[in-house]
Protein backbone atom coordinates (compact mmCIF):
# COMPACT_ATOMS: atom_id res chain seq x y z
CA UNK A 1 0.00 0.00 0.00
CA UNK A 2 1.50 3.22 -0.99
CA UNK A 3 0.07 5.51 1.76
CA UNK A 4 2.46 8.51 0.30
CA UNK A 5 0.58 8.45 -2.59
CA UNK A 6 -2.75 8.18 -1.20
CA UNK A 7 -2.08 10.97 0.97
CA UNK A 8 -0.91 13.31 -1.81
CA UNK A 9 -3.90 12.28 -3.77
CA UNK A 10 -6.46 13.17 -0.92
CA UNK A 11 -5.05 16.24 -0.82
CA UNK A 12 -5.31 17.59 -4.64
CA UNK A 13 -8.64 15.56 -4.42
CA UNK A 14 -10.12 17.76 -0.96
CA UNK A 15 -8.45 20.81 -0.95
CA UNK A 16 -10.83 23.70 0.47
CA UNK A 17 -13.53 21.36 0.88
CA UNK A 18 -14.79 21.25 4.07
CA UNK A 19 -18.74 19.40 3.72
CA UNK A 20 -18.35 16.00 5.56
CA UNK A 21 -20.07 13.85 3.28
CA UNK A 22 -18.48 15.06 0.29
CA UNK A 23 -14.97 14.36 2.62
CA UNK A 24 -16.05 11.23 3.09
CA UNK A 25 -17.35 10.02 -0.41
CA UNK A 26 -13.75 11.01 -1.88
CA UNK A 27 -11.84 9.29 1.22
CA UNK A 28 -13.54 6.24 0.61
CA UNK A 29 -13.23 5.57 -3.08
CA UNK A 30 -9.37 6.26 -2.53
CA UNK A 31 -9.05 3.77 -0.08
CA UNK A 32 -11.16 1.37 -1.53
CA UNK A 33 -9.47 1.52 -4.93
CA UNK A 34 -6.22 1.40 -3.21
CA UNK A 35 -6.02 -0.98 -0.27
CA UNK A 36 -5.78 -4.18 -1.66
CA UNK A 37 -7.25 -5.75 1.81
CA UNK A 38 -10.10 -4.38 1.90
CA UNK A 39 -13.32 -5.54 0.56
CA UNK A 40 -15.47 -3.22 1.91
CA UNK A 41 -14.92 0.45 2.61
CA UNK A 42 -16.95 2.52 4.50
CA UNK A 43 -18.28 5.41 6.90
CA UNK A 44 -20.68 5.78 9.56
CA UNK A 45 -21.91 8.82 10.80
CA UNK A 46 -22.74 9.65 13.99
CA UNK A 47 -26.67 11.28 13.32
CA UNK A 48 -27.74 11.41 16.51
CA UNK A 49 -26.81 10.56 20.57
CA UNK A 50 -24.73 6.55 20.60
CA UNK A 51 -25.96 6.51 16.51
CA UNK A 52 -24.20 5.52 13.13
CA UNK A 53 -25.63 5.53 10.21
CA UNK A 54 -24.37 4.17 6.88
CA UNK A 55 -22.60 7.15 4.86
CA UNK A 56 -20.54 6.69 1.84
CA UNK A 57 -19.07 3.13 0.99
CA UNK A 58 -17.35 0.81 -1.87
CA UNK A 59 -18.36 -2.84 -2.13
CA UNK A 60 -21.48 -4.43 -0.90
CA UNK A 61 -24.20 -3.38 1.30
CA UNK A 62 -23.50 -2.25 4.89
CA UNK A 63 -25.83 -2.21 7.83
CA UNK A 64 -27.68 0.69 8.05
CA UNK A 65 -28.10 1.67 11.52
CA UNK A 66 -25.02 0.51 14.59
CA UNK A 67 -25.61 1.89 18.29
CA UNK A 68 -22.03 2.82 20.07
CA UNK A 69 -23.39 -0.48 22.08
CA UNK A 70 -23.17 -3.24 19.39
CA UNK A 71 -19.91 -4.11 17.41
CA UNK A 72 -16.64 -3.26 15.91
CA UNK A 73 -17.87 -0.12 14.66
CA UNK A 74 -19.74 0.91 17.89
CA UNK A 75 -16.90 0.32 20.60
CA UNK A 76 -14.84 2.46 18.33
CA UNK A 77 -16.83 5.62 18.74
CA UNK A 78 -18.26 4.57 21.72
CA UNK A 79 -13.87 4.50 23.16
CA UNK A 80 -12.68 7.06 20.57
CA UNK A 81 -9.59 4.23 20.12
CA UNK A 82 -8.56 2.39 17.01
CA UNK A 83 -9.93 -1.33 16.70
CA UNK A 84 -8.40 -3.88 14.37
CA UNK A 85 -9.65 -6.60 14.75
CA UNK A 86 -7.98 -9.47 13.42
CA UNK A 87 -10.87 -12.31 13.64
CA UNK A 88 -14.21 -10.98 13.69
CA UNK A 89 -15.61 -14.10 15.33
CA UNK A 90 -13.26 -13.55 18.46
CA UNK A 91 -14.85 -10.26 18.64
CA UNK A 92 -17.79 -10.06 21.22
CA UNK A 93 -20.82 -8.77 19.77
CA UNK A 94 -19.38 -8.31 15.94
CA UNK A 95 -22.13 -7.25 14.22
CA UNK A 96 -21.98 -9.45 10.86
CA UNK A 97 -22.91 -7.14 8.22
CA UNK A 98 -21.51 -9.74 5.99
CA UNK A 99 -21.19 -12.95 6.03
CA UNK A 100 -17.85 -12.85 4.65
CA UNK A 101 -15.61 -10.33 6.88
CA UNK A 102 -13.01 -12.39 9.07
CA UNK A 103 -11.03 -9.02 9.98
CA UNK A 104 -11.97 -5.60 10.19
CA UNK A 105 -10.05 -2.41 11.07
CA UNK A 106 -12.20 0.84 12.34
CA UNK A 107 -10.82 3.97 12.79
CA UNK A 108 -12.54 7.35 14.44
CA UNK A 109 -12.91 10.39 12.47
CA UNK A 110 -12.16 13.73 14.46
CA UNK A 111 -12.52 16.79 13.03
CA UNK A 112 -10.45 19.64 14.17
CA UNK A 113 -12.36 20.67 17.24
CA UNK A 114 -12.14 16.99 18.27
CA UNK A 115 -15.84 16.34 17.65
CA UNK A 116 -16.73 12.54 16.61
CA UNK A 117 -18.21 12.93 13.11
CA UNK A 118 -18.26 9.40 12.26
CA UNK A 119 -15.87 6.00 12.39
CA UNK A 120 -14.13 4.83 8.99
CA UNK A 121 -14.70 0.87 8.80
CA UNK A 122 -12.50 -1.33 6.54
CA UNK A 123 -13.44 -5.28 6.20
CA UNK A 124 -11.34 -7.84 4.63
CA UNK A 125 -12.44 -11.72 4.04
CA UNK A 126 -8.70 -12.46 4.67
CA UNK A 127 -8.05 -13.07 8.61
CA UNK A 128 -5.19 -10.46 10.45
CA UNK A 129 -5.48 -8.47 6.92
CA UNK A 130 -4.92 -4.91 8.75
CA UNK A 131 -1.36 -3.79 9.96
CA UNK A 132 -0.11 -0.87 12.68
CA UNK A 133 1.11 1.10 9.53
CA UNK A 134 -2.33 0.96 8.04
CA UNK A 135 -3.72 2.12 11.82
CA UNK A 136 -1.15 5.02 11.79
CA UNK A 137 -1.23 6.02 8.06
CA UNK A 138 -5.25 6.32 7.90
CA UNK A 139 -5.23 7.80 11.49
CA UNK A 140 -2.78 10.85 9.76
CA UNK A 141 -4.96 11.00 6.16
CA UNK A 142 -8.56 11.09 8.56
CA UNK A 143 -7.00 14.10 10.99
CA UNK A 144 -5.36 16.05 8.49
CA UNK A 145 -8.48 15.50 5.54
CA UNK A 146 -11.46 16.01 7.89
CA UNK A 147 -9.66 19.51 10.13
CA UNK A 148 -11.83 21.71 9.18
CA UNK A 149 -15.08 19.88 8.69
CA UNK A 150 -18.56 19.60 10.41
Amino acid sequence: MDYPDLQSRLRALTHGETDTVALMATVVCEIHQSHPMSDWTGFYRVVGPELLKIGPYQGGHGCLVIPFSRGVCGACARSGEIQNVPDVDAFPDHIACSASTRSELVLPVRNGKGQLLGVLDLDSNTPAAFTTADEAWLSEILAETFREAG
